[in-house]
């Protein structure tokens, strides 16, 4: 699936793998986040044998030219969570409409873990 635009510049298509990993760099990039967890134990023995990465913990959706992003994190032992949780969504909001040039219309976070 793809996200498309159309401004002066012409068509624009972005791959919503593109933005994913855009979201992936992104998000561990924020204090406080240890990494992005995976949904199921599944998806952790098919991305061994794929060949193509695709960050695990991030679900793109999108309706016309906006985005909507789920993301999956653990994060760090004593940190607030309403704190990163903020960071990582303005961080993420603004990488994405950035390098898309669409909008972001939500971004859900949800911690499913602590690592010490």
């Amino acid at each position: 699936m793809s996200v498309t635009t159309v401004n002066s510049y012409g068509k624009i298509s972005v791959t919503e793998n593109s933005i994913a990993l855009i979201v992936a760099h992104s998000t561990l990039d924020v204090y406080g986040v240890v990494d992005l967890a995976g949904n199921k134990f599944s998806d952790s023995v098919r991305d061994l044998f794929k060949k193509a990465y695709k960050p695990r913990g991030i679900k793109i959706s999108t309706i016309s030219d906006r985005i909507n992003i789920d993301l999956d994190i653990i994060l760090k032992y004593g940190v607030s969570i309403n704190a990163v949780a903020e960071s990582v969504r303005r961080v993420v909001k603004y990488n994405v409409e950035q390098f898309s040039g669409m909008l972001v219309d939500s971004i859900n976070i949800n911690v499913v873990g602590v690592k010490v």
